[in-house]
C-alpha cells in the first residue's frame, strides 16, 4: 500500500485570498510591492526555522518589528493560509475511507504549522510534517527522505502531490513518485493512475 503525501499551501488550501493579502499589507504599514518582495525573499529561511517570527517580520518590514506587530502579522499570516480547498480535502477523505494512508509535508514555519494543526480536517491525516520542525525545506531531497524514515517506509512507497514543479522534482530525486497538482479533478485521475497496482 502506498502513502499519498500532500503539500499544503495551494493544494489542500487555497492561495491567500486578496482580502487577507490586503490585511497583511495594511498591518505592515509599508507599500504592497515592498511587502511581498520581503515576504517571499525571506520565506524559505522562515520555513526552515533559520529566522524567528520576530526576525522574519523585521526583514519584511525593513526595520525592527515590535512584539505587537509580530503577533498581529503572525495571526493574519496564519489566517491567510487556512482556507481549505474543499475539492482536494474531499479527495483526502476518499483516500482515508479506502484505507490509503495519507500524510502532509508542508514548508511552513512553526507558528503557521501550529495554526494549520488547529484545523479539524487536518487531524484526519495519518501523519503531518512541517519544515519548521524538521529544519529542512522542500525541494531538498533530505526532507523527503526524513519523512519516509519517520513513517518507517521507503521513498518508493510514496506518491507526493505538490503544486510547485520544483518540489515535485525534489521528491522524484529522493525516489518518490510524484504528481504535479493543478486542480482537484485532475488530481483524482492522476492519483488513480499512480496508485494502480500498488
Amino acid at each position: 500500500m502506498k502513502w499519498v503525501l500532500f503539500d499544503y499551501g495551494e493544494v489542500l488550501s487555497h492561495a491567500q485570498p486578496e482580502v487577507d493579502r490586503v490585511r497583511l499589507v495594511e498591518a505592515a504599514g509599508i507599500d504592497s510591492g515592498g511587502f511581498w518582495q520581503g515576504y517571499w525573499q525571506h520565506r524559505l529561511d522562515f520555513d526552515r526555522g533559520t529566522l524567528t517570527p520576530g526576525a522574519y517580520w523585521s526583514e519584511v518590514l525593513g526595520r525592527r518589528a515590535s512584539g505587537a506587530e509580530v503577533e498581529r502579522l503572525v495571526t493574519l499570516d496564519v489566517e491567510s493560509w487556512t482556507h481549505a480547498n474543499e475539492g482536494t480535502v474531499a479527495i483526502l477523505s476518499e483516500l482515508r475511507a479506502s484505507g490509503c494512508p495519507v500524510a502532509l509535508l508542508s514548508n511552513a514555519p512553526v507558528c503557521v504549522a501550529d495554526g494549520i494543526e488547529r484545523l479539524p480536517w487536518i487531524q484526519t491525516m495519518n501523519a503531518r510534517f512541517y519544515s519548521g520542525h524538521l529544519g529542512l525545506v522542500k525541494p531538498d531531497a533530505e526532507i523527503y527522505l526524513r519523512v519516509a524514515a519517520g513513517l518507517g517506509a521507503r521513498p518508493g512507497d510514496f506518491v507526493f502531490v505538490d503544486d510547485r514543479l520544483v518540489n515535485v522534482n525534489g521528491a522524484e530525486s529522493a525516489g518518490m513518485s510524484a504528481v504535479h497538482f493543478r486542480d482537484a479533478e485532475t488530481l483524482r485521475a492522476d492519483l488513480k493512475t499512480a496508485l494502480a497496482g500498488s
